[in-house]
């Protein structure tokens, strides 16, 4: 019976993974399609490099780079605010003793990992877009630091948990051969479990940077949405929030509807090469420590 068991788990489980397989490649494929509709008036290079967007105009433009770069910088920003907090916390929950206590934050940071987007989003328009215009003498706090703000926040969550259960292992590992040789706890988190914890902490960073460059409502209500090129006190745009403002509006078939499924294309090949490039780097990294 158990065997039987087992036979059906592992045949659903290969199922679905195939199934997983088979929709991504039906959605890339969906997504391609529409968007080859546009180099039949637009050249790629254009499109791609191009900062004037305007596809409704009698001589239509449509260049992303703004938005591409946009979508880069505000990740960009995220991770170099979330990252350096998510590993410390990642660190202080590995190294933590109290069970009760631990519980209890890996419970919050189950809550902040499940609140919706627009919640984060309202926040930062309540707060920390009011607080930069004040305290930074701006015209508007909406800017590319806003949505760096509100993303590393949401993101943080993403990296604690990807970090802190490899950092736990290590922990256990190393505990008591390091306080029988009497190394202190600090140094131990140093010296040992940080450095074992590259590959979890680059996988975090894969994660985190990929989810805060898909991600769209908190971003959109924050960032400005000016399809400019980007500055880090000024207004810009990413490519998520361009769609979701103007795949409404876009006449079905139009070059702007093609545009902006071309817009999409860009962004899901960005976040593959990147994912590719990251874990490129994460599997020498793990080949050189072992």
């Amino acid at each position: 019976m158990n065997q039987i068991l087992e036979k059906l788990v592992s045949f659903l489980s290969r199922l679905f993974t195939a199934l997983s397989a088979i929709l991504l490649f039906l959605v890339i494929i969906f997504i391609a399609r529409e968007s080859l509709q546009i180099f039949r008036e637009v050249n790629f290079f254009d499109f791609i490099s191009g900062i004037s967007w305007n596809p409704l105009a009698r001589e239509p433009k449509a260049g992303i780079l703004p938005m591409i770069l946009g979508t880069v910088y505000v990740s960009i920003v995220a991770i170099l605010i979330s990252l350096p907090i998510g590993i410390g916390c990642a660190l202080e929950l590995a190294a933590l003793e109290n069970e009760r206590l631990k519980s209890f934050c890996t419970s919050v940071l189950g809550v902040l990992a499940g609140i919706p987007s627009v919640i984060y989003g309202f926040i930062g328009l309540l707060v920390v877009v009011k607080f930069l215009e004040k305290n930074f003498l701006l015209a508007a706090g909406e800017s590319i630091l806003s949505g760096g703000i509100v993303l590393a926040v949401m993101v943080l969550p993403y990296i604690v948990s990807s970090a802190a259960e490899t950092m736990e292992k290590s922990y256990k590992q190393y505990k008591e051969p390091s306080l029988a040789l009497g190394v202190s706890k600090s140094y131990m988190l140093r010296a040992l479990i940080l450095p074992n914890a590259k590959g979890a902490i680059l996988t975090a960073m894969i994660l985190a940077f990929s989810r805060a460059m898909g991600e769209t409502m908190a971003v959109m209500m924050v960032i400005g949405n000016s399809p400019i090129l980007p500055q880090l006190l000024g207004k810009g745009e990413t490519i998520p929030a361009l769609i979701a403002l103007e795949i409404g509006t876009a006449g079905l078939g139009s070059l702007h509807y093609h545009a902006l499924f071309s817009a999409g294309f860009v962004l899901m090949m960005l976040l593959i090469f990147l994912n590719a490039l990251l874990y490129l780097i994460k599997k020498n990294l793990t080949e050189n420590l072992h």
